[in-house]
């Protein structure tokens, strides 16, 4: 019998994609609670009783001092020490758009070496200079150790963010690179990485990186809304595919929404 498999997805102070990404772990098997920020602070909701814990998008604090700035250290000044263990004992993370803003502003990504309280990497402002609230192609990188994207070879997801842009020195870069921790890459139609290219690369990021794990493959950041595509007509394409099948005497039959695999992944890692 397959276990309970819990999953705390944050609320609170900006962040408005709790409830689909609440919704997506429950159609991959789990049960999902959407928990504020000050419950997890004040001990209301002990976080060893999860195995998967989210941080999802929005704006925390409106971004008013940067992206995922203040979450992070409100977070690790109050609870760093938990979130610590809930690592050390095996736990999944997953960071979505804000939240992965926030992880590696809290030092849990990269993770070189095991180290979660350094920070060596950066989400910053977009390239072309302003929001971009697009769908893109992505490239996943099948040797990563990534949990969540075992089995998949690549993704359309959409993009919604104005601070997306992955920036690292050459040194941490090369040591992302070699460690197979770049889990994601902005591509073309095609699937190659998109060489920088606007608007395939929406932000400017550094090695067309959508995407990074920690060494464990435990802690998984991504700038682009997997729980936005947990069902078929979330795909902007979908009315036209549709009616293209129907004038050509065809039934439809929707592709699977690729973004529900990745929830579908991280719940059957614990069963």
């Amino acid at each position: 019998m397959t276990p309970d498999i819990n999953v705390l997805v944050l609320t609170g102070y900006g962040l408005n994609c709790d409830h689909e990404t609440a919704h997506s772990f429950s159609l991959a098997g789990a049960r999902p609670s959407r928990v504020h920020i000050n419950s997890l602070i004040d001990g209301t909701m002990n976080l060893e009783n999860f195995q998967i814990l989210v941080f999802g998008g929005g704006f925390s604090w409106g971004d008013d001092h940067g992206a995922g700035v203040i979450q992070a250290i409100r977070m690790k000044t109050n609870i760093g020490d938990t979130l610590l263990k809930f690592i050390e004992n095996g736990n999944l993370v997953m960071g979505i758009c804000n939240g992965f803003q926030t992880l590696v502003n809290l030092g849990l990504l990269p993770g070189f070496d095991r180290d979660y309280t350094r920070r060596s990497v950066a989400l910053t402002f977009n390239d072309c200079g302003n929001f971009r609230d697009q769908w893109v192609y992505l490239k996943i990188n099948s040797d990563s150790p990534c949990i969540f994207t075992q089995g998949i070879d690549k993704l359309e997801l959409p993009v919604r963010h104005g601070e997306g842009k992955f920036y690292s020195d050459a040194s941490t870069l090369l040591h992302l690179e070699t460690n197979n921790q770049v889990v994601l890459q902005y591509a073309t139609s095609g699937y190659e990485p998109a060489g920088l290219t606007f608007p395939d690369n929406p932000n400017g990021s550094v090695s067309d990186i959508a995407g990074i794990c920690d060494p464990s493959g435990r802690i998984f950041g991504l700038m682009p809304h997997p729980e936005a595509f947990h069902h078929p007509t979330n795909h902007p394409d979908w009315a036209r595919e549709k009616e293209i099948a129907i004038r050509n005497g065809k039934t439809w039959t929707p592709e699977p929404a690729m973004g529900l695999k990745l929830f579908e992944n991280a719940v059957h890692y614990f069963s």
